[in-house]
C-alpha cells in the first residue's frame, strides 16, 4: 500500500505565523507536522510514501529526503505550478501505475485513525473512493458529509453559517485506481471538482473516533501545539 500525502499547498492562511515555511513543516513540538504523519504510517506498517509537492517543495524534500532516516521510502511529485488538489494526485498517477489502491492523507490535517481497518472498509465495499470522517462539535469551518444507513455517501453541505455538529470529511482517503479517469488535467480540487461528481461511483465514508486536527487557520495551528503530546501519543500505535 502506497499512501501519498498532499503537501503542495501555500498555507496563505498560515503566512502571518510561518511566512517562509511551509504548512507542513510547521513545527509541532520538537518536530514537524509532517514528521507526525510520516511516523504514524510508518507504525502502523505503511512504509511506501508520495509526497505531492509544490510550494517551498525544496524545504520538503531536503527534509525528508529518500525518507531512510525515518524507515520509509519516499518519491516526490513536484507540482510545476499550483494544481489543487485533484490535479496533485492526477500529476501523480505515473508513481501509482501498479496500485490497484492507495491512501491518500492531506498534509495539513491528523487524524487518530487505523489505516488497515480503512482500507479492508474500502476493498470490502468495492467502491471508487472510501473516506475517513469524524464527528465534530462544530462544523463551521469545514461543511458536513451527508451519509446514508449503509454509510454511502449521498451529498455534501457547504459551510454552515451556524456552529452546528456534524459529520465532517477528516482528509484522509482510499482511492481505488479507477479514480484517474475522474480526474481533471490542470488545477482541480477534490472536495468540490470530484467528490460530488462521483457519487454514483461509489463514495463511502468510515467513521473515526479519535482525535483530529486541522492546522489550517493560526487558532487551530496553536491548539495542535497545545495537544501535541497527545497527537504523538495518537500516531505512536
Amino acid at each position: 500500500m502506497t499512501a501519498v500525502l498532499l503537501v503542495g499547498g501555500r498555507g496563505e492562511r498560515l503566512r502571518s505565523v510561518l511566512p517562509s515555511t511551509p504548512k507542513p513543516l510547521a513545527s509541532l513540538g520538537r518536530r514537524s507536522f509532517l514528521e507526525l504523519l510520516v511516523r504514524q504510517l510508518r507504525n502502523q506498517g505503511i512504509r511506501r510514501l508520495l509526497m505531492c509537492t509544490g510550494y517551498l517543495a525544496r524545504q520538503i524534500e531536503l527534509e525528508f529526503g529518500d525518507g531512510h532516516e525515518f524507515d520509509v521510502t519516499i518519491e516526490y511529485s513536484r507540482e510545476p505550478n499550483p494544481l489543487g488538489t485533484a490535479g496533485a494526485v492526477k500529476l501523480a498517477q505515473p508513481h501509482l501505475q501498479d496500485a490497484q489502491d492507495f491512501l491518500v492523507l492531506n498534509g495539513d490535517s491528523f487524524l487518530e485513525a487505523d489505516f488497515r481497518q480503512l482500507i479492508e472498509f474500502h476493498r470490502g465495499n468495492g467502491g471508487l473512493i472510501s473516506m475517513a470522517v469524524v464527528s465534530v462539535q462544530n462544523a463551521e469551518r469545514f461543511g458536513t458529509v451527508e451519509v446514508d444507513a449503509r454509510s454511502r455517501v449521498i451529498g455534501f453541505r457547504e459551510k454552515a453559517s451556524s456552529k452546528a455538529p456534524g459529520l465532517v470529511n477528516a482528509g484522509i482517503y482510499v482511492f481505488g485506481h479507477e479514480i484517474f479517469t475522474h480526474l481533471p488535467q490542470g488545477p482541480a480540487s477534490l472536495e468540490r471538482d470530484v467528490f460530488p461528481r462521483v457519487l454514483d461511483r461509489g463514495v463511502y465514508a468510515f467513521e473515526q473516533q479519535g482525535i483530529f486536527i486541522d492546522i489550517g487557520t493560526p487558532e487551530d495551528y496553536a491548539r495542535a501545539q497545545e495537544v501535541s503530546d497527545r497527537l504523538y501519543q495518537a500516531a505512536a500505535k
